[in-house]
């Protein structure tokens, strides 16, 4: 790999949570392999110190996005450190759903191509400054949910995947067998996405590779149940649904901490001694 640039972005974002307000830093990061350069998103407690846990997040369909920067601010308040990586390269940002369709085909047709990218946003993480190499959950959305299966089926050493509303189906279920972290697995009930068949072969690869392994299934949500900007149709296939969004993102906090903590029960990393 390359050398890493890193632009700094003079933004110091303030978000409510359940902890008060707590402040953001990000900046972009450029980062090159032999397929080109990408540009990631680092987004970090203000007052960050050093060897936090970290959260890889790998975007949806529509690349690194506003909708990327503001779940890796949610993730960052909490105290972890979040790098948004870019799966499709420095500039490719779909504006049309016909183009990101035909993006995410590309990737899910070509899964080794799909894993060397997740693999090199990984690496790049890693190389960053005030993480803790040893305490990485991965998450992703949409597209990116399927990422992060497909991260932990290659083998990757991290403590845990968590798939927001993603793919399951895989073209090589014996690639189960590689899976070293932990997994969950959140999904729309009614989401049109995902056949029936592909959720059943997600769990039997999940059963007979004996994976540390979770599904939750949000009633009456469909596709992109966390995405505000989805609307609120499920008639579409794709929407908002306020209570999964809530209801997720709490499975996804008590996953983390129990993965990147051992189990220790903490309002946030940021607020552990």
């Amino acid at each position: 790999m390359k050398p890493i640039k890193r632009w700094m972005i003079s933004l110091v974002v303030c978000v409510c949570s359940t902890f008060g307000m707590a402040a953001v830093r990000m900046e972009n990061v450029e980062y090159q392999s032999s397929a080109g350069t990408f540009e990631g998103l680092l987004v970090y407690p203000a007052d960050a110190e050093t060897n936090l846990p970290g959260v890889l997040m790998i975007h949806n369909w529509m690349g690194v996005s506003e909708e990327t920067r503001t779940q890796a601010t949610r993730m960052a308040e909490l105290g972890y450190v979040v790098f948004a990586a870019d799966i499709y390269g420095k500039g490719v940002r779909p504006t049309t759903a016909e183009e990101a369709l035909k993006l995410v085909g590309t990737y899910r047709a070509d899964r080794k191509r799909f894993r060397e990218r997740l693999q090199l946003g990984l690496e790049t993480f890693r190389a960053q400054p005030g993480v803790d190499k040893n305490k990485i959950v991965a998450v992703g959305y949409c597209f990116g949910g399927t990422g992060v299966i497909e991260l932990a089926r290659s083998g990757a050493d991290i403590q845990g995947v968590v798939s927001f509303h993603g793919g399951l189906d895989s073209p090589a279920p014996e690639d189960g067998r590689n899976i070293k972290a932990s997994v969950l697995a959140l999904h729309g009930a009614d989401d049109p996405h995902v056949k029936a068949e592909d959720l059943a072969a997600f769990e039997e690869e999940m059963r007979v590779h004996k994976v540390d392994w979770q599904l939750v299934k949000y009633g009456n949500a469909v596709h992109s149940f966390t995405e505000k900007g989805a609307g609120d149709d499920n008639a579409t296939g794709a929407a908002y649904n306020a209570k999964a969004d809530a209801r997720s993102f709490e499975d996804f906090k008590d996953f983390a901490r129990e993965v990147l903590a051992g189990g220790q029960s903490s309002e946030s990393p940021a607020q552990k001694p």
